[in-house]
Order: C-alpha cells, then sequence, then structure tokens
C-alpha cells in the first residue's frame, strides 16, 4: 500500500536554508532508495525556520527501511541544524 511522510524539522533561527544546502545533494541518495516514489523539500512560508520534507513511498516497510539505512550510516545531517526533533505525520489516502 502506498504511504506518504510529512517530515517536519524545526531548525535554530536563520538556519533552514544552511540545512537544505546540506540535504538536497542528499536527497539524490533518498530518491534512489528502494520504493521512494517522490520527496520534495520546503521552506515554511509562514515560519522560515521550518523545513519540511513531502514523502511518497511504495510501502511503510520501504520508508522504515530507508529511515534504518540512514541511523546505519551514522551521517547526522540535520542535527547542526536542527532547533528540536523532528516529526514525522504518516498519511493514508482518503479517497
Amino acid at each position: 500500500m502506498p504511504h506518504t511522510v510529512l517530515v517536519e524539522v524545526p531548525c535554530l533561527e536563520g538556519k533552514a536554508a544552511e540545512l537544505l544546502q546540506v540535504l538536497l545533494p542528499a536527497l539524490v541518495d533518498t530518491r534512489a532508495f528502494k520504493g521512494c516514489e517522490l520527496v520534495e523539500a520546503y521552506i515554511g512560508a509562514d515560519n522560515p525556520d521550518l523545513v519540511v520534507l513531502w514523502e511518497k513511498w511504495a510501502t511503510q516497510a520501504d520508508q522504515e527501511a530507508y529511515l534504518a539505512w540512514r541511523a546505519e550510516t551514522g551521517v547526522d545531517l540535520i542535527g547542526p541544524f536542527k532547533a528540536g526533533d523532528p516529526r514525522f505525520v504518516h498519511l493514508m489516502a482518503a479517497d
């Protein structure tokens, strides 16, 4: 079943653009990961210190495998920029 995830990353004041400079090249690997159908990055229109990722995966298991892979690689891309823990919102299609 298709799986959509909204990831909200609260950034330190003025650090969202810097995070995107680091994050965008890493999204190449995300897009190539098994089951990734889409990943887009945004900065909050009402909150310029918020980075939002919109992800679509073939299955929730694919997204979970991706997160495990990122954790295993030991590369903390967002740590120096975040003001709090990322929030993951898992969505199911209503239509």
